[in-house]
C-alpha cells in the first residue's frame, strides 16, 4: 500500500468535460475522496477543470466556480487524463481525438460516439500509447466492458443476450405486471425520470443498439458500428401482445442479442418472447443484464442498474482508477483487438422461432388454408390457440408459435400469409427465444 504523504504522492491532473447527472457525480467524488483514490491509485488526482456549456446553471452537486469554463479545449490541454461525459457526436470526437492525441488517456460514457467512430478512436488511442475505457457506455453500472475484454479474452464467446436498456424494461415490466398500454407505461416511466421527454432512442431501440454494437466488437474481436445492427424498437408492442405471452409463460423484453452465424455475427436489437423462468425473464423495472455464453467459462450472468447519475458515475470511476494506476506503472493503453475480423450477417440466416397473431375470417376452410403456406414455406407450427376477436365479430385471433427455422423462411410466410383473403391483418410478429441453457437456477 502506498503509505508516502500527500505532499509526496504523484499528482494526475483529470479534466472533466461534462457536468450533467454523470459528470456532476464523479467530481463529487474526486473532490470529496481524494485521498482514498490516492491509496487506491498510488497518484492523487486533481480535478483541473470541468468544461460546460453554462457555467451558472443550476447543478445536482456545488462545484467549485473556479473549476468550471466554457473552454472544452483548455481543460483538455492542462489534464493528463480527460473524462468525457457529454455526449453526442461533435463536437464531442474531434475534442476526444484531440486528447488521444496528445496522448492523454479518456474515459468516456458516450456509446453513441463508440459506435459510430470507436474503430477512428482506437487507433488515435494505440498511435499515442493512450487508453480509451468505456465501461458506462454499456449497462451502466454493471462490469461487462472489462469482463468481455480481459476475463474472457482467452475464451471463445458464442452469443450474448442483454437487457441494456432501463427505459423500455421499465415501459415493458410496467405493461407485463399492470396491464398497461404502451403509452400508459411510458408515461409513468416520463413520470418517474426513467424515459426522456424524448423518448425516441430508448423506446425505437438506438440506444440499445448502439450498446450491441460496443460489446459485440468486444465480445467477437472485430469493429462494429450501429448500422450492423439489425434494430427494431417497443412502439408497437400492445398490450395484448404482453397479456397473450404472459398467458403462454412467456415475457416480452428488448433482446440486444450478438452470436456467432455462420462464418460472421449477428447482431440485432428486437422485442422478443422469452420464458418467464429465463434468467433475463426476471429482470424487472429499469434493471439491466447481460447474459453470455462461452466456450469454456460457460454460462456467465451480469446484473444491475442501468442507468442514472451515482451507478453510472461508479463505472465511470472504475475506469479512471483503472488508468491511473497504469499511467503511475507507466504502462501503455489495451489496444482492441479486432484480428478476427468477423462480418456482420444479415437477419436471413440467423434460427429463431416466431410467435404470429392473425385476424381471420370466421369460417369453415381457414385452418387448411394457414397450414398450406406454412407446409409451402417448410415452417412447422408448434402451437397455436385461437380466440375471439375483440375489435370485431366477423374474425377471430389465431395465435401461432413456429417451431425453429430460418429467419428468411419464416418472414417470407408471414408475408404469404399477409397475401391470403382469409387474413384480415397480421397483428403481430414477435420472435422467441428458447431459453436453452438460461433458466432461472440452472446448474449444479
Amino acid at each position: 500500500m502506498n503509505t508516502a504523504p500527500a505532499s509526496e504522492t504523484p499528482v494526475l491532473r483529470v479534466g472533466l468535460l461534462g457536468a450533467g447527472t454523470v459528470g456532476s457525480q464523479v467530481a463529487h467524488v474526486l473532490l470529496t475522496r481524494a485521498e482514498e483514490l490516492a491509496l487506491r491509485t498510488g497518484v492523487r488526482l486533481e480535478l483541473s477543470g470541468i468544461a460546460v456549456r453554462d457555467v451558472h446553471a443550476t447543478r445536482d452537486v456545488e462545484l467549485p466556480p473556479q473549476l468550471l469554463t466554457t473552454d472544452a479545449d483548455a481543460v483538455i490541454d492542462g489534464a493528463d487524463v480527460v473524462v468525457e461525459l457529454t455526449g453526442g457526436i461533435e463536437p464531442t470526437r474531434t475534442r476526444v481525438l484531440r486528447a488521444l492525441g496528445a496522448g492523454k488517456s479518456v474515459i468516456t460514457g458516450n456509446k453513441a460516439l463508440l459506435a459510430e467512430s470507436g474503430r477512428q478512436l482506437q487507433d488515435a488511442a494505440a498511435a499515442s500509447g493512450a487508453q480509451l475505457s468505456y465501461e458506462a457506455a454499456v449497462a451502466g453500472a454493471i462490469p461487462i466492458v472489462r469482463p468481455m475484454r480481459d476475463s474472457l479474452a482467452g475464451d471463445r464467446v458464442e452469443r450474448f443476450l442483454g437487457i441494456m436498456n432501463g427505459t423500455t424494461n421499465f415501459v415493458l415490466d410496467q405493461m407485463d405486471s399492470t396491464g398497461a398500454a404502451f403509452d400508459d407505461a411510458l408515461a409513468e416511466a416520463q413520470r418517474l425520470g426513467y424515459a426522456e421527454a424524448d423518448p425516441t432512442a430508448d423506446v425505437e431501440g438506438h440506444d440499445a443498439a448502439a450498446k450491441t454494437a460496443v460489446l459485440a466488437s468486444l465480445a467477437f474481436h472485430s469493429s462494429y458500428t450501429i448500422t450492423d445492427v439489425h434494430c427494431e424498437g417497443i412502439a408497437g408492442v400492445t398490450a395484448e401482445d404482453v397479456a397473450a405471452a404472459k398467458e403462454a409463460g412467456y415475457v416480452i423484453k428488448l433482446l440486444s442479442v450478438g452470436e456467432r452465424c455462420g462464418d460472421g455475427v449477428n447482431l440485432r436489437v428486437n422485442p422478443v418472447m422469452i420464458p418467464r423462468e429465463h434468467v433475463l425473464g426476471g429482470v424487472r423495472g429499469a434493471y439491466n443484464a447481460v447474459f453470455v455464453e462461452a466456450a469454456a467459462a460457460g454460462s456467465l450472468m451480469f446484473y444491475g442498474q442501468g442507468a442514472g447519475g451515482e451507478p453510472t458515475a461508479s463505472a465511470v470511476l472504475g475506469d479512471l482508477v483503472s488508468a491511473a494506476r497504469a499511467i503511475a506503472l507507466g504502462a501503455q493503453g489495451i489496444p482492441l483487438a479486432d484480428y478476427a475480423a468477423l462480418p456482420a450477417v444479415s437477419m436471413d440466416d440467423v434460427t429463431t422461432k416466431l410467435a404470429v397473431t392473425l385476424a381471420v375470417s370466421d369460417r369453415l376452410g381457414v385452418l387448411a388454408r394457414l397450414a398450406q403456406v406454412f407446409a409451402d414455406h417448410g415452417v412447422s407450427i408448434s402451437t397455436m390457440q385461437q380466440t375471439e376477436d375483440p375489435r370485431t365479430t366477423e374474425t377471430s385471433l389465431l395465435r401461432l408459435v413456429t417451431h425453429t427455422g430460418r429467419h428468411a423462411d419464416l418472414m417470407a410466410t408471414v408475408a404469404a400469409l399477409r397475401g391470403l383473403p382469409v387474413v384480415r391483418d397480421v397483428v403481430s410478429v414477435t420472435p422467441v427465444e428458447s431459453g436453452e441453457g438460461a433458466q432461472a437456477g440452472a446448474g449444479d
